[in-house]
């Protein structure tokens, strides 16, 4: 059994492969890396019976990655680059060979992965930690459920200028309803769930487009999306609508908030 961990700083998801088939995976949080690590190990020792004599190999990512020194519970393990753990994790589970590959996490990474070679492009702060920060800022809401639920209610048109509220005419073949300003149309008559939707928008909105100059860069159209953060119900619509626009498949695999910890997992086989 090869275990592969993406450790971060408060939460960490574990996958256990069988030669390539992913066998488990879960997220386990605590206090600190280390003890998050060690706590998803035993979940899986515990979950599936088996001991540290099952673990032909553990092999660690993300940014808690650095504060385990040698071993985890006594297991020795190996490092991946997080960028190189995330370029194969996304393509592993979105069954590609080529793409471009976007990590949503409390920031944004996106990488260039092609088989076995990957390419950190660039990214941004914009993502899980500005959607959490804005609400909490904007709304007094910091349950990124509670956020979800409440923008399932919220009007686009009270927050966003569109295109169409300031032309009447077609700009650089831009759809009447592509966005001109977010934020840029609100009136006293918002309520929380327009501002949690807008919110939303503004960062799926940013990814999305600094995903499409990376895919521009690359000569790819194909962007897969992982991270917890893609999993939102509204990442699939916001994105499709980037799609139509600029020409691109974004794609959002199952399990896509597991992909740098499969990325991990998979590299030892590769």
């Amino acid at each position: 059994m090869i275990i592969g961990i993406d450790i971060g700083g408060t939460t960490t998801k574990i996958v256990s492969l069988a030669g390539s088939n992913i066998l488990r995976l879960f997220t386990v949080s605590a206090s600190d890396p280390v003890t998050s690590a060690s706590g998803a190990l035993g979940k899986l020792m515990d979950s599936d019976s088996v001991s540290v004599n099952d673990f032909e190999k553990i092999v660690i990512t993300g940014a808690g990655a650095s504060f385990i020194k040698s071993d985890i519970i006594g297991i020795p393990v190996s490092r991946i680059d997080e960028f190189k753990a995330i370029g194969l994790g996304g393509l592993y589970l979105s069954k590609m060979k080529k793409a471009v590959v976007v990590s949503l996490g409390t920031g944004t990474a996106i990488v260039k992965a092609e088989e076995n070679r990957t390419v950190h492009i660039g990214g941004t702060g914009v993502g899980g930690g500005t959607l959490l920060g804005l609400s909490r800022s904007i709304l007094g809401i910091t349950d990124m459920n509670n956020i979800i639920e409440l923008a399932g209610k919220g009007d686009l048109g009270k927050i966003d200028l569109a295109i169409s509220d300031i032309s009447n005419s077609v700009i650089d073949d831009l759809p009447p309803t592509a966005t001109a300003s977010n934020f840029g149309k609100i009136s006293d008559k918002v309520e929380k769930s327009d501002y949690a939707l807008g919110i939303i928008n503004l960062v799926f909105q940013t990814i999305g487009v600094l995903a499409v100059f990376a895919s521009r860069q690359t000569d790819n159209r194909d962007i897969v999306l992982t991270g917890r953060l893609a999993l939102i119900p509204q990442a699939k619509s916001i994105f499709d609508g980037i799609s139509r626009i600029y020409g691109v498949r974004f794609h959002i695999p199952e399990n896509a908030d597991y992909a740098t910890a499969v990325g991990a997992a998979i590299y030892p086989v590769l």
